[in-house]
């Protein structure tokens, strides 16, 4: 499939029930060293009544002393010197590790707001909300993700509780597509408000529908449906749709190789599977989802969630092992 342009949505589809019955989803994110100058002056008194030998010999340590001062003062000077190249290669990791602790920091926020575009075209929109399952009720903050298709336009992936802040990111650009990961609210609250105006398609697996019901109707559905081990083109993007049941029967991540990004929904958080409610719906066939089609991709591939900071391939599979 390609998406460029969106045919306007037809109206009067009525839902077809395709799906079990699912539940609704907890979307819920130096050392300071003084130096030490011992000045020993030797009077005049012990010099004169030790002889010239001693003075002699005070000479000679004297110079040793600042031989070796002026070698180390030459070693530091020499940019050619090891201890130089030390120099420049802990400047370097310095800059490189401030750079990461601003991107840890600012990754870690949890309040609501705007993190991007990054280098990728992506750009975070966190909105707050309220979550309904299993009859309680929780305030949340979920991620909903801008991704840049192309000069012209994005895709949106699971908008979440507030269409305005997230059309306010968008701009001027197109909408080509409204991605959702599964039928949870946090994952398609503002979906048919961003579809209507911007006339882009809604993706959803057809085993989400009952879900998507309970919060948007009969009336309205999903222009397209989206199956695991299938894939689309939107813009100058290829998408892979992976499969990843667990929380929802029809739960799926959006896999774009050429960013080195996954959208992976509720199904794997930082250090940790997604729980909806505060449960998990089905632990092992969530697992399996994680460790058949989430950590076999690339180590450095970016895993970005439907709540909480980003991760890494590399970093969950180290975790694996202690969730089993």
């Amino acid at each position: 499939m390609f998406w460029k342009r969106k045919p306007k949505k037809q109206e009067g589809h009525e839902a077809t029930d395709s799906a079990v019955e699912v539940a609704e989803d907890t979307e819920e994110e130096v050392d300071a060293a003084g130096s030490k100058d011992t000045d020993t002056e030797e009077t005049t008194e012990k010099a004169a009544t030790e002889g010239r030998s001693t003075d002699e010999a005070e000479a000679t340590g004297s110079e040793e002393d600042g031989t070796d001062e002026a070698e180390s003062a030459d070693e530091k000077a020499d940019p050619d010197e090891s201890a130089s190249d030390d120099t420049d290669v802990k400047a370097d990791a310095g800059e490189k590790a401030a750079k990461t602790e601003d991107s840890e920091e600012e990754d870690e926020v949890v309040e609501v707001g705007v993190t991007g575009p990054d280098a990728d075209g992506i750009t975070r929109v966190r909105t707050a909300g309220t979550f309904e399952f299993d009859g309680e009720k929780s305030e949340i903050i979920s991620n909903t993700w801008i991704v840049e298709a192309d000069k012209d336009g994005v895709v949106v992936i699971d908008p979440a509780h507030d269409a305005e802040a997230i059309m306010k990111v968008v701009g001027d650009r197109e909408v080509y597509l409204v991605a959702c990961t599964n039928a949870y609210s946090p994952h398609i609250e503002s979906a048919l408000a961003i579809a209507e105006e911007t006339e882009a398609d809604i993706a959803l697996h057809p085993r989400e529908m009952r879900a998507w019901r309970r919060v948007h109707g009969a009336e309205h559905r999903p222009e397209i449906e989206v199956e695991g081990g299938g894939s689309f083109d939107v813009g100058d993007l290829h998408i892979d749709v992976l499969p990843l049941p667990g929380t929802s029967p029809g739960t799926v991540g959006y896999y774009v190789s050429q960013l080195g990004a996954v959208f992976g929904g509720d199904t794997l958080r930082k250090g940790e599977p997604g729980m909806v409610g505060g449960i998990y719906i089905d632990y092992t066939t969530q697992l399996a989802s994680i460790g058949e089609n989430l950590l076999t991709l690339p180590p450095d591939t970016r895993i970005l969630p439907d709540r909480g900071p980003s991760t890494t391939v590399e970093a969950e599979s180290r975790n694996f092992d202690a969730w089993v």
